[in-house]
């Protein structure tokens, strides 16, 4: 073969090349829009409703296969969106609070030593902010059996957070997803627990 015929190959192969680069670029793009889109989402803190778990200002991200793919659980920290009458205007449309109860669920607060309690279990919740001479977990009682298709919500900042004691259950529907990590600031990353040692000691309701 002469040296004029072996020319063209290496335009071809600098085409290949390009043409591979083209496709891995465009696939690198989509799989980002749609970790984005469908999989992953980051939201910020406006409120210091979920103090000292999370502050106004934090960022975090959202895991939205839950409640889909993933089952919700007891511990969970969640944002839904606004089922309307939670937020005021131009606050945004989602919430983040803490899942305290399933459907089926009943919670009640106050018991012994302000405990709050899931189906008759006492549940240790290390990360409430109580009011300051207070043992109790919530300054109001009640006592409800979550409704199918719907979850209780509370913020860790008890004496601070308009929650499902005032707004009453959240719809499943209404779940965005499941925050996992704080991602900003820096001095703020950390994985977010649902303390599961002490969540999956709650019986189921009978």
């Amino acid at each position: 073969m002469s040296a004029t015929e072996s020319e063209p190959k290496p335009k071809r192969a600098g085409w290949k090349f390009l043409r591979d680069l083209v496709v891995i670029v465009v696939v690198a793009l989509l799989a980002s829009f749609l970790v984005k889109t469908y999989l992953v989402r980051s939201f910020y803190i406006p409120s210091a409703s979920m103090e000292n778990t999370l502050l106004i200002g934090d960022r975090v991200l959202v895991n939205e296969l839950v409640p889909g793919a993933v089952p919700l659980q007891r511990g969970d920290v969640v944002v839904f969106q606004d089922p309307g009458g939670w937020l005021g205007n131009g606050q945004g449309d989602d919430l983040i609070k803490r899942v305290i109860g399933l459907p089926g669920d009943t919670v009640s607060c106050c018991g012994t030593g302000g405990h709050l309690s899931v189906n008759g279990h006492p549940v240790d919740e290390p990360y409430v902010v109580p009011e300051i001479g207070s043992d109790r977990v919530s300054g109001t009682d009640f006592d409800i059996t979550v409704p199918k298709g719907r979850i209780w919500v509370m913020g860790d900042n008890r004496y601070n957070s308009a929650d499902s004691r005032v707004h009453g259950t959240v719809p499943v529907d209404d779940v965005v997803g499941r925050a996992f990590i704080t991602t900003w600031p820096v001095s703020r990353w950390t994985v977010l627990s649902r303390y599961a040692d002490e969540w999956d000691q709650v019986p189921d309701p009978s």
